[in-house]
C-alpha cells in the first residue's frame, strides 16, 4: 500500500535554524522568569521592584539565610539613571530582610565624579516615601517612586571606570591608566602627578 502523502525531509539549514530559535526562545523565557523572580522576591521583602535593573539572566536566594546572588546579561558593569547614575557589576550579592538589603556588593551610587559603594538598602516601614543607601559614611536618601520599575541598563562608558589614574604634567594629560597597572615614571625628565 502505497502513500499519498509526501515525506518532507527538512534541510541541515532549517534545522540549524529551527535550533536556534528554539534555543533562542528558551534562553529569553529563562531571563524573563529569573527577572521576574527577583522582582517578586524584592515585593515580598518589602522593597521596590526597580531596585535591580532589567536584564538579569540568573538568581539564587536562599529564603531561609535570606542570602541572594544575581547575575546580569552583560557581562560588563552597566549603569541606570534614578535621581544619579548608579553602577551594576555582573555579580551582585546581599542578603534580604523585610525592608533592606545587607552586606551588598556589586552596586556603586554616583556622587558628584566619585563612584560610592552601596553596602546596604533600606526601606522605612510603614513607608515614608523614601529609600536609602549606605555608603559607608553616610545615607544617600532618594524618593521611592524612582524605583517603582525596573530599569534599562546601560554599558558603562569604558573611559568611566571606577579605578582609573590620570597622569598630568604642566602641560596637561598625558596617560590615563586602570590603577592597578599603574607603574612610576617619568617622561622627560618632567615630574608628573597622579589624580584618581
Amino acid at each position: 500500500m502505497t502513500s499519498i502523502y509526501p515525506i518532507i525531509v527538512p534541510s541541515i539549514p532549517t534545522l540549524l535554524i529551527l535550533f536556534f530559535l528554539t534555543t533562542k526562545s528558551i534562553s529569553a523565557d529563562s531571563q524573563s522568569s529569573s527577572s521576574s523572580a527577583i522582582y517578586d522576591i524584592l515585593e515580598s521583602h518589602g522593597l521596590p521592584m526597580g531596585l535591580f535593573p532589567k536584564g538579569i539572566s540568573e538568581i539564587s536566594f536562599d529564603p531561609d539565610s535570606g542570602r541572594m546572588e544575581l547575575h546580569l546579561v552583560s557581562p560588563s558593569p552597566c549603569d541606570a539613571k534614578f535621581e544619579t547614575r548608579v553602577r551594576y557589576e555582573y555579580n551582585i550579592t546581599g542578603t534580604l530582610a523585610y525592608g533592606q538589603i545587607v552586606n551588598l556588593s556589586g552596586v556603586a551610587a554616583q556622587e558628584l565624579f566619585l563612584w560610592l559603594p552601596v553596602k546596604g538598602i533600606r526601606v522605612d516601614i510603614p513607608s515614608s516615601g523614601l529609600i536609602y543607601f549606605d555608603v559607608g559614611v553616610v545615607f544617600k536618601q532618594f524618593s521611592l517612586s524612582f524605583f517603582e520599575t525596573p530599569k534599562d541598563c546601560d554599558v558603562s562608558a569604558k573611559g568611566d571606570q571606577v579605578n582609573v589614574i590620570i597622569l598630568f604634567n604642566d602641560q596637561g594629560q598625558i596617560a590615563e591608566r586602570p590603577s592597578r597597572k599603574f607603574g612610576r615614571k617619568h617622561d622627560e625628565g618632567n615630574a608628573m602627578r597622579a589624580v584618581s
